[in-house]
């Protein structure tokens, strides 16, 4: 483990509860200094920080590029550097795929703001301070909808199509200084998913059908992302963490 003056820094966004919240946990346990975000979730984020054993809670909406730009330089502000980012905040509403008035030019425009535009400010943001040590790492976190007819609403399914493309494009644009890979997860059990009745369905299906037989945990997928934080000679990739529902 690293001195405490030279530990490396990461910053993940949306990381108040649920996956964020379980990447912070296992950066930390591997050494890393964390910055904990959230836009709304305040107590909840300060708690995460509160119990990591070098870590700070700063608010701040990403969809809003000056707040994004913020978010980064609290980061750097407070610790003198940024080694690791993992865009990890996002939102969705669950829409049936069929119910085409039902999303909205509106609520494209919310799920485009946070999820893409968001993860791109934060990225460009955070890329100076990324690149200044020669091996700054981004994560984003997509989904199994990026890449299959699925998920909780087309919006949501695109953005994380667009999010998957920007990470190969960032990739080749961004290297050899930084790496650039994505996870995609497939369905997790997070407070929110266990109490939206729109996965119940669906976490049955995954229990049944795939291989693993079970619906996929936040610690799950931030064993994915550290795997990836530490794969030197990876860039470009997106790894799909679905417990083999994709074979199905």
């Amino acid at each position: 483990m690293n001195t405490p003056h030279s530990a490396p820094v990461a910053l993940v966004t949306g990381s108040s509860s649920g996956i964020g919240e379980a990447v912070a946990g296992r950066l930390a346990a591997a050494g890393y200094r964390l910055v904990i975000n959230s836009a709304r979730s305040v107590e909840n984020g300060r708690k995460v920080a509160a119990a990591l054993p070098d870590a700070v809670y700063v608010r701040a909406d990403i969809s809003v590029e000056e707040q994004a730009r913020h978010l980064v330089a609290r980061t750097v502000e407070e610790y003198g550097r940024l080694d690791v980012l993992v865009n990890n905040a996002g939102m969705t509403r669950p829409i049936p795929h069929a119910d085409l008035e039902g999303a909205t030019p509106e609520l494209w425009r919310d799920v485009f703001a946070l999820n893409v535009f968001g993860t791109w400010q934060t990225t460009v943001a955070a890329m100076p301070h990324l690149r200044a040590h020669g091996n700054g790492v981004v994560v984003n976190v997509s989904s199994v909808a990026g890449s299959r007819p699925a998920g909780s609403s087309i919006p949501y399914a695109v953005s994380k199509a667009a999010i998957e493309h920007m990470t190969r494009l960032l990739a080749k644009a961004c290297g050899p200084e930084v790496r650039v890979n994505a996870v995609a997860p497939g369905l997790v059990e997070t407070p929110w998913t266990r109490d939206e009745p729109f996965f119940a369905p669906i976490a049955d299906m995954v229990r049944q059908t795939t291989p693993l037989r079970r619906v996929g945990t936040p610690q799950d997928m931030a064993q994915a992302v550290l795997d990836l934080v530490g794969s030197t000679y990876t860039t470009g990739q997106v790894l799909l963490v679905d417990g083999g529902a994709h074979l199905i």
